[in-house]
């Protein structure tokens, strides 16, 4: 009996010992700062209309999130679930809709989609084929690049030369609510220091035209009861700005909610206020994560 439980206890210590020891690749926590459960997160931000995936766009740990959520997602929403991302700019979108149709394999889909990101692979593939098994609509959000480095170039005077075709593939609400003020895109100014360069309005636009477009695009596709997961930079809906933002503009009445991605090291660093207000979950990943290649 002796035996027994000191075998025990030596297998209990080893046990302790291993947990103690673990390296965890990632950690979620709600915006209290506490340890959330996955499943306790999945049921509430299922209760909102749209949901928010600020990832960081090599991260593993983020791609991999992203996959799980939308399976658990799709056990609650069903058919009510479509997806949006920022990885996929909206001119692609008959092409795509062609291919989650099954007019063609990937490998006639792939050529015709312009400025498809490096990582399509690895990182993006997984859920554009998740909603093609599914028959879920999959929405290219995204201005075409082309159009984001004209608006770069001349500001919001480059919506003028373009023709109806071209400004339908750009958010209509950019001249109506763009403000350089807003957090966002004053902070794009602030962190330029003072070296702040003599287009910086229209880098800001730039990138406001970015979320505007995104955020047009998630709405135009949405109807009451229908359930946006959506895909993009960190930068894009942290704190509530960017596509969020827009958003909130546009359709003020809707329920959005976010989750964002942060490195240990960001995490033990942020304040309370910040990590109350950067996202409803957040997504730690341990610093040496390996990356993805882009």
């Amino acid at each position: 009996m002796k035996t027994i439980t000191i075998t025990f206890l030596f297998i209990l210590n080893i046990i302790s010992s291993v947990h103690a020891q673990s390296k965890p690749a990632y950690q979620l926590f709600n915006n209290s700062g506490s340890p959330a459960d996955y499943d306790s997160m999945i049921t509430d931000l299922a209760q909102s209309d749209m949901v928010f995936f600020g990832e960081y766009h090599t991260n593993p740990i983020s791609h991999w999130m992203q996959l799980e959520m939308s399976k658990s997602f799709y056990e609650l929403k069903g058919n009510a679930l479509y997806f949006g991302a920022e990885m996929f700019e909206n001119g692609n979108q008959l092409v795509l809709n062609e291919y989650l149709q099954g007019f063609y394999p990937e490998d006639k889909m792939l050529p015709e989609l312009t400025q498809l990101w490096s990582n399509y692979k690895t990182d993006y593939k997984p859920l554009l084929e998740f909603a093609k098994a599914h028959e879920l609509a999959f929405i290219a959000t995204n201005i075409p690049r082309r159009y984001a480095s004209m608006i770069n170039k001349k500001g919001i005077a480059a919506l003028q030369e373009l023709s109806p075709e071209a400004r339908a593939m750009i958010g209509p609400d950019l001249e109506t609510y763009f403000d350089p003020t807003v957090k966002a895109y004053a902070e794009m100014k602030d962190k330029m220091g003072g070296h702040v360069p003599p287009n910086m309005l229209n880098i800001q636009t730039a990138q406001a035209a970015k979320d505007a477009t995104m955020a047009h695009f998630a709405l135009k596709h949405f109807t009451p009861g229908r359930f946006l997961f959506h895909f993009e930079g960190s930068y894009h809906s942290n704190y509530d700005q960017g596509i969020i933002w827009w958003v909130n503009k546009i359709h003020p009445d809707l329920n959005i909610k976010s989750i964002t991605t942060v490195t240990a090291m960001e995490w033990a660093s942020m304040n309370t206020e910040d990590k109350a207000s950067i996202a409803d979950y957040i997504l730690v990943v341990a610093d040496s994560m390996t990356q993805t290649n882009r």
